[in-house]
């Protein structure tokens, strides 16, 4: 009698656990249904922001958009290169609507930044670029922002996330981890992956700035047929960024930028023990999505093999569609519902 009354027991606990599990089981069920959604969007809706605005930060002039309510969680957008902020003209409005304040400013040599000394180094280099985000939220009182980037972009916000992980609430980054470092620079790659980075080698040369600064749109259009071969964007489209590229100090970035990377020129001596940290290859502590197109014409790595630089909540996404390098611009419903995720991580 008594072994029939704990097998009774046995069971009604064993039947409350299975109930309490189905229960909590249904309530994440519940909240995965209640997260927002983005709405589809033909890419190229938009094509224009509401309002360009300008504040000192840092050592620049930022020239940036802004949408969203003012009080809403803020996201900032990073371009790369060749492309600009209208690379998020889609994404920004989702976001927006979704009640979130989204920052997209212009990196350094881009659109309507400047410098806000006459003197000050041109500097491109990944910790510098980096630096300005902070400095950028410093004068927006913003502590802590969700970074989304590509490119440039990516790779700085991977940056601010190992750097300044306090300042950042989570990360969207396209092609994963981009931190990189001089020494790593210096290493030959298999010939199929050097002829990808033949600009790099091109831009080493004075030839190759010289022809930069001459052909800069044309050279920049390439660019964009190359990395997104199955993106068949108009020249409206085009030139709304080429635009950017008419910096006084854009040639300048670039090609620093670049020369940088191979260790063939320096940066300045307040950003050498952020390089130092960097050239560890450090791990992103920090909730992150990354993304990847199916048809992203630019060099990159799979998945795989950076997965682990992630050690916070993570997941990978491929966008498909013959969606190239420029992802926000080519897939801009992907890429603000990968930003409303991460915020949920």
């Amino acid at each position: 009698m008594s072994e029939e009354i704990n097998r009774d027991r046995r069971r009604l606990l064993g039947t409350a656990v299975l109930t309490v599990a189905a229960a909590e089981l249904a309530m994440i069920g519940s909240a995965d249904a209640q997260s927002p959604k983005i709405n589809p969007i033909k890419p190229g809706t938009n094509t224009s922001f509401a309002s360009l605005k300008q504040i000192d930060a840092g050592v620049l002039d930022v020239g940036y958009a802004e949408a969203g309510p003012t009080n809403g969680p803020p996201v900032i957008l990073l371009h790369g290169w060749p492309y600009d902020i209208y690379s998020f003209v889609d994404v920004t409005p989702l976001l927006a609507s979704a009640g979130y304040r989204v920052i997209v400013p212009y990196l350094r040599g881009y659109g309507t930044t400047r410098f806000l000394s006459p003197d000050a180094f041109r500097n491109g280099q990944p910790s510098a670029l980096a630096a300005d985000v902070p400095a950028l939220m410093d004068a927006l009182n913003i502590k802590k922002a969700i970074l989304a980037g590509f490119d440039w972009g990516a790779r700085t916000a991977n940056i601010v996330g190992v750097l300044w992980p306090e300042r950042c609430k989570a990360m969207v980054s396209v092609s994963g981890y981009l931190i990189g470092n001089q020494e790593a620079g210096k290493l030959p790659l298999p010939p199929k992956a050097e002829l990808q980075w033949w600009y790099q080698y091109y831009f080493a040369t004075e030839r190759g700035r010289v022809g930069y600064d001459k052909y800069r749109h044309d050279f920049a259009k390439l660019i964009w047929q190359i990395a997104s071969p199955q993106w068949k964007f108009d020249d409206a489209t085009f030139d709304r960024s080429a635009a950017a590229f008419d910096n006084p100090d854009h040639v300048a970035i670039v090609i620093h930028n670049y020369r940088w990377r191979l260790a063939l020129a320096q940066g300045e001596p307040r950003y050498d023990d952020l390089e130092k940290r960097l050239a560890e290859a450090p791990v992103i502590t920090v909730p992150a999505i990354t993304l990847e197109g199916d048809a992203n014409g630019a060099p990159h790595v799979d998945s795989s093999a950076y997965a682990k630089k992630f050690s916070g909540k993570y997941a990978h996404r491929t966008i498909t569609g013959g969606i190239g390098h420029n992802l926000p611009q080519e897939a801009p419903q992907a890429f603000a519902q990968a930003v409303i995720d991460v915020d949920r991580f």
